[in-house]
């Protein structure tokens, strides 16, 4: 679950991490009212989950209650990169000196905590680590050992931040680890992390994306999904209680479990395709779950082929042939399906799903293979 940058300080400020004194308004006057309130001069800053915001003009800089009156009409109702601007958050300005980057992630590959740490802040990181990598420090934290001390100091300084900032952006990576790792955090990222003329280091933005897999120790989350962003492909999918992320491409993807998607997603951009989602059906592939996962995929226009991966564990080939075979009754789909189904009862679940078979609905015996019909049908 992503947070807006005024939840994420929010957040932020639970674990002590300095953020702008500042407040949440959806109307004009209320973000004169939050202007008084942080005391002038004030950054009005559109609220929307996307990058970009300063250059499409929806982050302004504001002297007096007129500016924000201008600014907030303008921000209010703006479209940036697709998404409507129905909130703001007004700050107080902060002054400058230098900005760096900071943030915790998982490295699932080293299966340890990423700290990344730069002078570069303020930028696009991304633009960063591919045209300038050794400007961006990455050390690794063991979640056993935690971080120390050391460790973020030493991030700091190999980063060649200004001595002046070493303290205090030291005690910031403290602060944010723990936020990172208490608050079930997926990503804990500062950019700017800024150190102001007078020598303090302080959070200037915020990026929390929160681990769902969490939630059930975090019952105040529930506020957040009453704001949270989605289209209207997720917005269905989450009706139906599946795990759904859209994304771009155009091949849709069912699996179940988290693990087996993620590596279709791979697989079939591996081959050259590019996934329409992220579905997981979890362990249950009854016909009324298949259903709502081919539901949701034939909402998206940009589907072209279907790419169905199940291997079964606990969940029987049988079962799946069976909710495949059904759902496919309920369903009219709109898009070729390519099948993978191995593990228990595979054999027999193909042989459910035999009698069905065409040139719109096919078995392929890998997943690699399964990905490559997929994509060439896609492109087809």
């Amino acid at each position: 679950m992503d947070l807006f940058e005024y939840q994420g300080k929010q957040y932020f400020a639970r674990y002590g991490i300095p953020v702008s004194p500042g407040g949440v308004a959806d109307t004009i006057d209320e973000a004169v009212s939050q202007a008084e309130a942080a005391g002038y001069p004030v950054v009005v800053k559109a609220q929307v989950q996307v990058g970009g915001r300063g250059k499409a003009g929806g982050i302004k800089l504001a002297n007096d209650a007129g500016e924000v009156r201008l600014h907030a009409g303008n921000i209010l109702g703006m479209d940036i990169k697709g998404h409507v601007v129905k909130r703001l958050w007004v700050e107080h300005a902060s002054d400058i000196a230098e900005e760096y980057y900071a943030s915790f992630t998982l490295d699932r590959s080293a299966k340890q905590h990423l700290l990344m740490m730069s002078a570069r802040g303020g930028v696009d990181i991304e633009q960063v680590a591919a045209e300038e990598p050794e400007a961006i420090v990455r050390l690794h934290v063991d979640p056993v050992d935690g971080l120390s001390a050391e460790t973020a100091r030493q991030a700091c300084e190999q980063a060649n931040l200004n001595p002046v900032a070493i303290s205090g952006a030291t005690d910031m990576l403290l602060k944010l680890y723990e936020c990172y790792v208490k608050g079930d955090c997926d990503l804990a990222e500062i950019n700017p992390l800024i150190l102001t003329p007078d020598g303090r280091v302080h959070a200037l933005d915020a990026k929390v994306s929160l681990d769902g897999n969490a939630e059930f120790r975090h019952p105040e989350w529930e506020e957040y999904k009453a704001t949270e962003e989605l289209d209207e492909r997720e917005q269905l999918a989450r009706s139906k209680g599946l795990q759904y992320i859209g994304l771009e491409g155009d091949v849709g993807i069912i699996a179940n479990g988290a693990g087996l998607a993620m590596s279709t997603l791979d697989v079939v951009n591996q081959v050259g395709g590019r996934a329409a989602n992220f579905l997981d059906i979890g362990g249950g592939a009854s016909a009324d779950v298949m259903a709502a996962a081919l539901e949701v995929i034939n909402f998206d226009k940009s589907v072209k082929a279907i790419l169905i991966n199940i291997f079964g564990g606990i969940t029987k080939g049988t079962e799946v042939a069976n909710g495949i075979v059904e759902a496919l009754g309920r369903v009219e789909v709109k898009s070729p399906i390519v099948i993978r189904l191995d593990g228990t009862l595979a054999d027999e679940g193909r042989a459910i799903i035999q009698p069905h078979l065409s040139d719109r609905l096919q078995f392929q015996p890998t997943m690699l293979d399964a990905a490559r019909k997929a994509v060439a049908l896609a492109n087809a």
